[in-house]
């Protein structure tokens, strides 16, 4: 788990640095719109990861809760889209972050 969080430590700093550098290279929008960009990408990002890392817990015990009670498949199914509105809140505000950058 450590590993794995080094490993996206990385690759976020590599982004961060990496959409600075595009930004002031661009003579577009500059290095605010870089900036809100990469916050609209990250909104999604982390919100993906979240939503990956509690589903996989929910789901594994939700397949031990259906193999002792099939009956229960409405509820479990309840349980695995509970987390998936984290990922609605983070396109929502990734959307709302790019209609900054035009603007």
């Amino acid at each position: 788990m450590i590993k794995a969080v080094r490993v996206l430590s990385a690759i976020s700093l590599f982004a961060l640095f990496g959409a600075v550098a595009f930004a002031q290279s661009v003579s577009g929008p500059g290095l605010g719109a870089g900036l809100i960009a990469l916050g609209a990408g990250l909104a999604i990002g982390l919100a993906a990861i979240a939503v990956g890392i509690a589903q996989a817990a929910i789901g594994s015990a939700g397949a031990g809760l259906l193999a002792e009670r099939p009956e229960a498949f409405g509820q479990i199914l309840i349980y695995l889209v509970i987390p998936e509105t984290l990922i609605i809140f983070g396109f929502v505000i990734a959307f709302f972050l790019n209609n900054q950058i035009g603007g």
